[in-house]
């Protein structure tokens, strides 16, 4: 089983069609959040004009670009390369987590399939990306957040998207709205609470993760999760001081009685 700390060994691999070329520095910041990036692998058919704005930031953040042409119209052999790939990267056994950057469902058995190897699976995806691929990963972030600076982030909000069909027509696309994180926290804490009901922010934060890989505090407009807790009101927080110095605390979250 991976270790899921700072020390994993990850392999990125970057549906280069479903993801923003512009937000690669930050992506990469993100995984460092889980690990050492040791593999960074990016699919695509490198011959078409869409795919241009990544060839400038490719080779300045050490990412492999992968040539995938397209055999025929409507087939997505880009996936299957990836997919492949990540197959005999997972049987190698040099790494101890994927990091899948992709709005695309067509993943979704691929985290499913590594997570049952015992390896940790970090999906990254726009807010579009379907809720099968998102439920398979152990941590899935929604790349908006990643456009904002700390002391300015806001709440994502969901929107309506319209994509065109082959035929002309319109279909529309409804992303669902953020789960309620009031029914998240106090789910959340029926598990982790102690018999006084305190609970660990550590113990409380993994808890969310585990109920839903999407979670993430600034998806809610705050940056740190300690931050989040203080400003529900139907929560009370406590810091309870570590060690004979005091020097560091331990932040602890209950349920308002009442």
């Amino acid at each position: 089983m991976a270790t899921k700390n700072g020390n994993d060994r990850l392999a990125v691999m970057i549906d280069a069609d479903n993801a923003q070329a512009s937000l690669v520095q930050e992506l990469l910041a993100e995984v460092s959040r889980y690990g050492t990036a040791t593999i960074k692998r990016a699919y695509g058919d490198w011959t078409t004009p869409n795919l241009s704005k990544w060839k400038g930031v490719l080779h300045a953040s050490a990412i492999q670009p992968i040539q995938q042409f397209r055999y025929t119209t409507g087939k997505n052999a880009t996936d299957s390369a990836l997919i492949i790939d990540a197959m005999d990267v997972l049987h190698s056994g040099h790494v101890d987590g994927f990091c899948l950057v992709s709005s695309d469902s067509d993943f979704t058995r691929l985290a499913t399939r590594i997570r049952e190897a015992g390896l940790a699976v970090y999906g990254f995806g726009e807010r579009h990306t379907p809720e099968p691929f998102v439920a398979a990963c152990d941590k899935f972030t929604y790349t908006e957040i990643l456009k904002q600076k700390p002391d300015e982030a806001k709440a994502v909000v969901p929107v309506t998207l319209t994509m065109p069909k082959e035929i002309g027509d319109s279909i529309v696309s409804t992303i669902s709205e953020l789960p309620d994180l009031k029914l998240m926290v106090l789910q959340a804490l029926e598990v982790v609470a102690r018999d006084d009901g305190w609970a660990t922010l550590a113990s409380l934060g993994t808890q969310l993760t585990r109920n839903h890989s999407s979670f993430d505090s600034r998806n809610y407009g705050v940056s740190k999760l300690g931050d989040l807790m203080r400003k529900q009101p139907y929560l009370e927080t406590k810091e309870v001081p570590v060690g004979e110095s005091g020097q560091h605390t331990n932040l602890y979250v209950r349920r308002k009685n009442g």
